[in-house]
């Protein structure tokens, strides 16, 4: 129990460092959140301060969702625990926490699907590829981020189903019920988009976005 709690804080802290506010400062001299969507993520990056520091809030964000998962498992094999996927699921859900409710900006952070993209790349490679390769169709189709996300991340609880290896850990137990958690931590903070979705009123991307 004790291991637990401090794999979910450890993941949490690091979800809370977010490098869109800390960069949106330093290089265009606006906190990114007071800009366009107010999202502090890669596309609102992308719109407001263009591709690489976008590029640069996209690689960041990616890795915080790895190093939470790895650091739960070394934490795991030094603590020698036993159920080794719940600490991958615990630090997976504290990451996406801490980066859209960062202690350390207000708690006011990003929508979570490039850290989630980690930690599912992380827990399980096979349904990573497969949930980012579908996203990045449906973006490139719909010219919107927002629908391949939420889209990805729903399509991540029904592969769970279907796929019971390529997990970073023997045991794949309990992982169904960790997909939708998640699915509906990123369907909350897309509530806004579902609801220009819905509306037909969605922003659409340009891939010829300022430099």
């Amino acid at each position: 129990m004790i291991v637990n709690i401090i794999i979910g804080i450890i993941a949490y802290l690091i979800g809370s460092i977010n490098i869109s506010v800390i960069l949106s400062k330093k290089v265009a001299g606006f906190d990114v959140r007071e800009k366009g969507s107010g999202n502090a993520g890669t596309t609102n990056m992308l719109r407001n301060i263009g591709k690489k520091a976008a590029a640069i809030t996209l690689i960041f964000d990616i890795l915080k969702g790895i190093v939470a998962i790895s650091l739960a498992i070394l934490i795991g094999n030094i603590a020698n625990v036993g159920n080794k996927s719940l600490l991958v699921q615990i630090a997976g859900l504290g990451v996406i926490l801490g980066h859209t409710f960062p202690i350390f900006f207000n708690f006011k952070g990003g929508k979570g699907i490039a850290t989630s993209l980690g930690v599912l790349l992380m827990s399980n490679w096979k349904i990573g590829l497969i949930c980012l390769v579908f996203a990045l169709v449906l973006i490139i189709l719909s010219r919107m981020v927002s629908l391949g996300s939420i889209a990805a991340t729903i399509l991540f609880p029904v592969l769970t189903l279907f796929i019971t290896d390529n997990y970073i850990v023997s045991e794949g137990s309990g992982y169904f019920i960790y997909s939708v958690i998640l699915a509906i931590i990123v369907a909350f903070n897309h509530r806004e988009n579902i609801k220009r979705l819905l509306n037909g009123t969605e922003d659409k991307i340009s891939f010829k976005e300022k430099i």
